[in-house]
């Protein structure tokens, strides 16, 4: 198939496009290649690709009405995975237009572009952050998420119903994938795991939010892709059994639907510091500090329905992962291996 990868250079959305590669697909990959952080980062990503047969890269914003226009008009996709967003809780609060710019009218270019040329079916990525003040565990797409606790939730929240509008008045088939903390190798540098790692490096000390009382579905980046593979594969199609009077969130009568994608084994974050801590073999000075605002103090996904779609549960242990993202790290930065100032065990 002919398939739009959007955000290529980004760190779920190379992984997806290579994983897609590998099957024998065609895919062109759109990436405005941001500086929110390391630009060089992004085109190592790129090179990899680059070096596979059947893809084609393409620098472009999607907030570019015309240039989206342009390209879906002239590529004539089959199907589509949008994963370009500006990511990141805490920066959405000091930056919130850039927001509404990429993972509103962004999407709203994308929903478009699939609507005017005959797209298939539509894959996009959400958060777990949706889910905001909801404490009801596990995180089913089941419930009601219309109380998110910043911008970025709040944008992905609108995403889905962007979604579900198109799916409703034009048939097109969306399904809406709820990712829960993803990390592993190539991740972005934003993210905990990169910077703890970092800092341990440096013999510097690193920041412990919640004072560490977090949990988090951390979830492993390959798990991530084969969901989104999986998804991408069974078209949605309308719930016959969706019932007007009493709506369920997590699909409709219109080719709607919503899947968590997370490990559904939630960990302390100390424990997953203690993790990275064994692989670089180093103790880290911790830094407790409160719970930071738009933070969700724990997550966890309840996958079942995703299971039963497509008969997928990711499954890497956090021990796995964190030790492939650390030989990652040491290998991309050229790190030696440090001197352990502790047991590794």
């Amino acid at each position: 198939m002919k398939i739009l990868v959007t955000g290529a250079a980004g760190f779920i959305g190379s992984f997806t496009a290579q994983r897609l590669l590998a099957r024998g697909d065609e895919i062109v990959g759109l990436d405005n290649l941001s500086d929110y952080y390391d630009v060089n980062l992004k085109k190592a990503r790129l090179a990899r690709l680059s070096e596979l047969p059947g893809f084609s890269f393409v620098k472009l914003d999607l907030a570019d009405r015309e240039g989206m226009e342009r390209l879906f008009a002239e590529e004539r996709f089959e199907r589509v995975v949008h994963l370009a967003a500006q990511a990141g809780v805490r920066y959405s609060i000091t930056h919130p237009h850039s927001y509404i710019d990429s993972n509103v009218t962004g999407t709203l270019h994308v929903l478009e572009g699939c609507r005017h040329n005959d797209v298939q079916h539509l894959v996009y990525a959400s958060t777990s952050s949706v889910y905001g003040a909801n404490t009801t565990m596990p995180f089913s797409v089941h419930h009601n998420v219309d109380h998110p606790l910043s911008l970025y939730a709040a944008t992905k929240k609108s995403n889905e119903l962007m979604a579900h509008t198109y799916a409703s008045l034009y048939g097109l088939p969306v399904t809406g994938l709820r990712f829960f903390t993803v990390y592993g190798p190539w991740g972005r540098p934003d993210m905990a795991l990169f910077s703890f790692t970092k800092n341990i490096l440096a013999g510097k000390p690193i920041d412990v939010f919640n004072y560490g009382n977090h949990k988090r579905d951390f979830t492993y980046v390959e798990d991530i892709v084969e969901g989104v593979v999986r998804t991408l594969d069974v078209i949605a199609t309308p719930d016959e059994r969706w019932d007007a009077a009493e709506p369920d969130p997590g699909s409709s009568k219109a080719p709607y639907r919503l899947y968590n994608i997370g490990n559904s084994q939630p960990v302390d974050l100390m424990r997953y510091i203690e993790v990275l801590e064994q692989c670089l073999g180093r103790t880290a000075e911790k830094n407790l500090l409160p719970l930071q605002p738009g933070d969700v103090p724990d997550t966890w996904a309840d996958v079942q329905d995703l299971v039963d779609a497509v008969d997928y549960r990711p499954a890497t242990r956090v021990e796995d992962g964190v030790a492939r993202f650390v030989d990652w790290y040491l290998d991309y930065y050229k790190v030696s291996r440090p001197a352990t100032n502790r047991a590794a065990g």
